[in-house]
């Protein structure tokens, strides 16, 4: 039983949540979330925490952005694109139970005291900005770490707001470099 009230946008996320794993959730039912549903959600944050886990498309970020500012140590977990997409519609509800499974287990707060451990430079260093393959492994490296995909700027931000340390990254990129040279 996860402990976290975990928020998602929709009730077919619920159902898909359900499927994964044993835990309380509560739906926003998109972006004109409700007075009461806000105050459900802030009761949970209060009394257990929450996980916000929305969509990876513009609307679930525009969501997971106003929950955020509401509660903002509460913890966040992503889902890739390609996790969540199912026959040209992208939503949690299209992912596999051991992929929602995957995202929950690797759900991070954001760090109480903020750093600016990382900048753009160690990204064109790492070959996460600035490159053809740039983006592809800024996603790999999201999954793995569990802060979701981001333009190089919300990368960077996330790597930072996330506490992730520099041996998190290059353990991760370590590991996603490899795993492309064994595909190529």
């Amino acid at each position: 039983m996860i402990k976290e009230v975990i928020v998602v946008e929709g009730r077919d996320d619920e159902q898909a949540v359900g499927r994964a794993v044993e835990a309380s959730t509560i739906a926003t039912h998109g972006f004109g979330i409700a007075k009461k549903t806000w105050e459900l959600i802030e009761k949970a944050y209060q009394e257990r925490g929450i996980i916000v886990f929305t969509d990876p498309d513009f609307a679930g970020e525009q969501i997971r952005k106003r929950i955020t500012e509401k509660f903002p140590e509460a913890k966040q977990a992503y889902l890739t694109q390609e996790e969540a997409w199912k026959a040209g519609d992208i939503g949690i509800e299209n992912a596999k139970p051991e992929d929602i499974r995957d995202a929950l287990s690797k759900a991070r707060a954001t760090a109480t005291e903020k750093k600016n451990t990382f900048s753009n430079s160690d990204l064109f260093e790492l070959g996460l900005a600035g490159g053809e393959q740039s983006a592809q492994l800024r996603n790999q490296i999201g999954r793995k770490l569990g802060i979701g995909y981001g333009n190089t700027k919300l990368f960077l931000r996330r790597l930072n707001e996330y506490g992730i340390t520099r041996e998190e990254l290059e353990d991760a990129w370590t590991s996603c470099t490899q795993m492309q040279r064994s595909e190529e």
